[in-house]
């Protein structure tokens, strides 16, 4: 299993490797409940940003950069769910895949009008979806939702 230790710049990790990522990253917290801290300061470094600022997409851009891919690298949760990488929505309409570990979920917040949470599907049978998801409880923690509180799922890696 990957530590917790940064992975050497270019390191390549297949996808299967990405889950391995993100769950060596459950039980990172914050320093003192400000979006604060050594590791979450590197999340959010891995997007151009200091702490301070919200740090889920952070954290999935993160993993993405040390299981050796070049994309997502955006702090912006929204920015997780371009058109050409969605897979699966809470539409009935939709032609769905099945999202696998790895895949990037996305809540809708009303008062925001979009998506502003995101983080990784881990496991998916139809009703529910375990999740490692960062800027939880001040965390990262690996947590069981709902599927109907899903809005979107993004695919970034082949």
């Amino acid at each position: 299993m990957i530590s917790r230790q940064t992975l050497e710049p270019g390191a390549e990790i297949v996808r299967d490797g990405l889950p391995a990522v993100y769950r060596a990253e459950i039980g990172v917290q914050e320093a003192a409940g400000n979006n604060d801290g050594p590791r979450v300061g590197q999340y959010l470094h891995y997007c151009g940003l200091g702490e301070g600022y919200e740090w889920c997409a952070a954290f999935v851009s993160w993993c993405y950069g040390q299981a050796g891919y070049t994309e997502p690298r955006n702090a912006w949760a929204a920015a997780l769910f371009p058109s050409q990488n969605i897979i699966w929505t809470n539409a009935p309409r939709l032609r769905n895949q099945e999202p696998k570990a790895g895949d990037v979920f996305g809540i809708y917040v009303a008062s925001k009008k979009r998506i502003a949470h995101c983080g990784f599907v881990d496991e998916w049978d139809g009703k529910w979806v375990i999740t490692v998801e960062g800027n939880v409880n001040n965390a990262v923690v690996r947590k069981r939702r709902w599927i109907k509180t899903i809005r979107a799922v993004s695919r970034w890696a082949n």
